[in-house]
This record gives C-alpha cells, sequence and structure tokens, in this order.
C-alpha cells in the first residue's frame, strides 16, 4: 500500500503544475472513493457522479492540505461533505438520527472469521453478507457511513473521528450502535423466516 510520503510528494508536484502526479494521485484513491460512494448511493451512475465531485473538491482544495493527518483521512472529509450535500439536495428533509455522545463501548457479537467458517458453511456466509449489505439501507447515513469507512475502508476510529468530525471514542460508541442496530435488524429478519 502506498505511504503517506508517497501522498504528500504527488500533491508537492501537482501544486506544481505536474498533471501526471495529479492523475497518478488521483488513480491511487479512485478505486476506494468509488466504492465508498457506489456503497453510500447504492448506484453507479450517483457514484461515478459524486466521486467526480468528490474529487473536483479535491483538485480545488489541494491546496489547503497541510499534511497534518493522511492524505486519505482528508480526502475522505471531502467524501463525506460531498455525500451530505448530495443527500440533503435529493432528500432535503430527511434529517440523520441523533446519535448518542456516550462513551461507553456496546458489546456485539462478532462476525465470523471466514478463515474459521467450516467449508459447507461457505453458502451460509455469503448469504448472510448479502442480507448484511441489504440492511445497510437502513441505517441512518452517519451510521452506514461510519460502518463503511471501519469495515470496507479500515480506517482507524481516530481516522473516522477526524473525518466525521468527532473524538475517537465517539465514532468507536456510534460504530458499535451501528452494528448493534443492524444485528437487531438481521435477527428480527431471522424472527420473520
Amino acid at each position: 500500500m502506498q505511504s503517506h510520503n508517497d501522498d504528500k510528494d504527488l500533491i508537492r508536484a501537482a501544486l506544481a503544475g505536474k498533471s501526471a502526479s495529479w492523475q497518478k494521485l488521483v488513480r491511487r484513491h479512485e478505486r476506494r472513493v468509488y466504492n465508498h460512494c457506489l456503497r453510500l448511493t447504492g448506484s453507479d451512475a450517483d457514484a461515478l457522479d459524486l466521486m467526480q465531485e468528490v474529487f473536483l473538491g479535491v483538485y480545488r482544495s489541494l491546496h489547503t492540505f497541510r499534511g497534518d493527518s493522511k492524505f486519505s483521512t482528508w480526502l475522505f472529509r471531502i467524501v463525506h461533505n460531498k455525500s451530505v450535500d448530495a443527500i440533503r439536495r435529493r432528500r432535503p428533509y430527511i434529517f440523520l438520527e441523533n446519535s448518542s455522545d456516550d462513551e461507553s463501548a456496546l458489546e456485539i457479537d462478532q462476525f465470523p472469521d471466514e478463515e474459521a467458517v467450516e467449508p459447507y458453511a461457505a453458502l451460509s456466509l455469503t448469504q448472510t453478507n448479502a442480507r448484511v449489505l441489504r440492511y445497510l439501507d437502513r441505517l441512518s447515513y452517519e451510521q452506514r457511513l461510519i460502518v463503511e469507512m471501519k469495515v470496507y475502508q479500515g480506517m482507524t476510529f481516530e481516522e473516522i473521528g477526524q473525518v466525521v468530525r468527532v473524538s475517537e471514542n465517539t465514532s468507536k460508541t456510534r460504530y458499535y450502535s451501528a452494528l448493534k442496530k443492524l444485528k437487531n435488524l438481521l435477527e428480527a429478519s431471522n424472527d420473520m423466516s
């Protein structure tokens, strides 16, 4: 995986007018940004539009990147802002749930490690993963965003906190709260089956 210093070198070169460096920086991060946008929007066309808005915003603001955090953290702050803007444009009267600022971590069952699953259970795990993705849409935007950043982007709670502008403990609490809600939705659907 690329290093923080590699990104800084590309940023310096891009700011000096080297378009090849800008293109390399975009290529380096576009897959993660696209996948993130796709999971949030659920539509390829909307994800591509949002990704374009993100990289346009990054290009216009690149000179403001100070390097206090990793470039990817700064980038996902822009992704977050552009995503919120897009949701507001589509559904201006829907507000995010108020999230608790309770600093205590909630206990939940852990998802099984794929290597620990018996071979005959692989199909069941695949079906469960599909159900989890379907129920992610029932979470609030903020809950989906935090789960997406942690599970799919592999971000730390500190990085997530920087993106959504909350403390590390608050991002952790919101993550576990979202997982608990997801678990309850899955259990409710099992009861109906």
